[in-house]
């Protein structure tokens, strides 16, 4: 019986770990609520997920919300963002790796897609 339990909840545990969410889908999910462009949060997300470390990702978020905030929208559905805004989005962020990561990886999607 012992085996048994132990083997169900090392599955149940897996089952759960499959359920939630990666970090680039994490990333894609947050690009798109700040107001990004879909195709653009598509390329952006794989590459910021890899190489911006958590913390990072974090501080990059709060700065999306603070501009968002200030944006003087309705709040219901953002509106979508280009490079160049979201580059004018990252003053807010005083780091800069953050703002190198992100502008290397905005170029690269905007040129190559």
């Amino acid at each position: 019986m012992t085996r048994f339990s132990f083997a169900a909840l090392t599955t149940l545990a897996l089952l759960a770990g499959c359920a939630s969410l990666s970090p680039e889908a994490r990333v894609h999910e947050k690009l798109l609520a700040a107001g990004v462009k879909p195709h653009l949060a598509d390329c952006l997300a794989p590459k910021l997920a890899h190489k911006l470390s958590i913390s990072e990702l974090e501080q990059l978020g709060k700065a999306a919300k603070l501009a968002k905030a200030t944006d003087g929208g309705d709040g219901d559905r953002p509106r979508h963002l280009g490079i160049r805004e979201l580059a004018d989005r990252l003053q807010a962020v005083n780091d800069p790796h953050i703002v190198d990561v992100v502008t290397r990886a905005g170029l690269s999607c905007a040129i190559g897609g």
